[in-house]
């Protein structure tokens, strides 16, 4: 099948920029990442992603971080991943 329509829409530059770098790194260019995501939709019948209202405890995370306030982690991301498994384990004792 030819493509023979254009979606255009506006996002912010760097937002542009940064997902074309990323994309440029996996090999795919703008339009294909489009079409892949728009095929998703189609095939979930819907975002093909969860969107959720964040929780009271995210929005205060996320409030903190935005303030500066975060905590930074050298640890690997499978270090902080078990050790968040960890701590569910136990507390499920």
């Amino acid at each position: 099948m030819s493509k023979t329509k254009t979606i255009s829409a506006r996002v912010e530059p760097e937002l542009k920029r940064n997902a074309e770098a990323v994309l440029e790194k996996l090999g795919v260019n703008t339009t294909d990442a489009i079409t892949m995501f728009l095929s998703q939709v189609v095939l979930r019948r819907g975002l093909p992603f969860d969107v959720r209202l964040p929780t009271a405890a995210t929005r205060a995370a996320m409030t903190e971080l935005d303030a500066g306030r975060g905590g930074k982690s050298s640890a690997t991301t499978g270090a902080a991943f078990r050790s968040i498994l960890g701590k569910r384990k136990s507390s499920a004792k």
